[in-house]
């Protein structure tokens, strides 16, 4: 039986989605440099705005190390766009309406919403090195202090 997520230490297969500003995004292209795709519920929420917060706030940092970050959600490009600019996220998100992303990592589960079981994004990162290799990956990630703790994680690698 043939696996379906990626796993630590594998490669990433490419994929293409629709990004903000009018942008496509190709796994295989931004290969060379080390990158952290962050997988949230929806956009606009009290604890997808705090973790995209966070990274806005340490990207400076990140970029220092040379890494680029990405927010991935199944949000419209009209939604991303929009919480894009109203949080001055200085990184593109990710449409991943058709799942391909989601399914590639994995993250999605079923989840109670107010005692019903909904089919979701389960909170999650990953860091991808300069190879495209999965180096690192968190799930069911809690928002406070993450975004540090990947940061941390990045600057050995």
């Amino acid at each position: 039986m043939r696996r379906t997520r990626i796993m630590l230490n594998e490669p990433v297969p490419e994929f293409e989605v629709a990004a903000t500003g009018g942008t496509s995004f190709n796994s295989k292209a931004v290969s060379g440099r080390p990158w952290v795709l962050y997988f949230y519920p929806k956009d606009n929420t009290p604890g997808c705005t705090s973790e995209g917060l966070q990274f806005r706030d340490l990207h400076p940092q990140f970029e220092k190390l040379g890494c680029a970050i990405y927010g991935v959600s199944r949000d419209s490009l009209k939604s991303h766009d929009n919480f894009k600019a109203k949080m001055g996220f200085p990184f593109e998100l990710l449409c991943d309406a058709d799942e391909v992303a989601c399914k590639a990592f994995g993250v999605i589960k079923m989840k109670n919403m107010y005692g019903k079981k909904v089919r979701g994004i389960e909170r999650s990162t990953f860091v991808i090195d300069g190879a495209g290799v999965v180096r690192r990956e968190w799930r069911g990630v809690k928002v406070p202090g993450h975004a540090q703790e990947v940061l941390d994680f990045v600057k050995t690698i």
